[in-house]
């Protein structure tokens, strides 16, 4: 007899936690998987919304100081200043060979990489999200799989087909299955919502660099007069 059938007339926890308890030790693992898969899932969201809060105020203090047309200070860690620090930096180095068209190409191109550069490490953990979402689901009907599968095995053995038999094992392995949706609904949906996000961020920097690209590429660095990036 399967040793996770009950006995006649023993009812079943039906709750959430009666369910993982009474599972096959397949079925649990995969629930344990999936629980893990969330909760690293949150962690990601969470962060990513507090990064992609402060960027998004980088962006706004950006795009005012260059439509300001104040002068550029590199100070702080935020995306803002390296854009700064490498705009500063181009403008800086320059070849009086080059035109106005060439100086303003690299200027960008500089603070464009450095914008890249954050971009890059604002969408690690991204991945994790997409990876949920598209896998766990699967995961989950797994579990169920295994779980129908011990059931049917577990009728064959006891020749009862009784409701009373069939639904506990049957809700056991369909509760894996809600389980991977309830993982990758959330991550999808953030997936999509963060990358937006980042989006929206890169564009209004890209905004504010062409502006202060053109800026800087009428200023050539020239002795004795004051800079316009210092």
């Amino acid at each position: 007899m399967d040793p996770t059938a009950a006995p006649a007339g023993v009812s079943h926890d039906m709750s959430f936690l009666g369910l993982f308890l009474q599972a096959d030790p397949i079925v649990k693992s995969v629930m344990i998987l999936l629980v893990v898969a969330s909760i690293a899932c949150w962690t990601v969201v969470f962060e990513k919304i507090v990064r992609i809060a402060a960027a998004k105020r980088q962006a706004k203090a950006f795009d005012t100081l260059v439509r300001s047309g104040g002068a550029l200070e590199a100070s702080g860690k935020g995306i803002d200043a390296q854009i700064t620090a490498a705009a500063v930096e181009a403008w800086r180095d320059q070849d009086s060979t080059e035109t106005r068209a060439e100086r303003r190409d690299r200027i960008e191109r500089a603070m464009r990489a450095a914008l890249t550069t954050r971009l890059k490490s604002m969408q690690t953990g991204l991945p994790l999200l997409a990876t949920s979402g598209s896998t766990a689901p699967f995961i989950g009907l797994f579990g169920t799989v295994w779980g129908i599968m011990n059931s049917f095995s577990s009728i064959a053995k006891s020749q009862d087909t009784s409701l009373a038999v069939v639904a506990p094992g049957i809700a056991e392995a369909l509760f894996a299955t809600a389980i991977g949706l309830v993982v990758a609904i959330p991550a999808v949906m953030a997936y999509n919502k963060l990358i937006n996000d980042i989006g929206r961020v890169q564009a209004s920097f890209v905004s504010s660099i062409g502006t202060l690209g053109n800026r800087l590429a009428r200023d050539r660095v020239v002795h004795g007069r004051a800079a316009a990036a210092e």
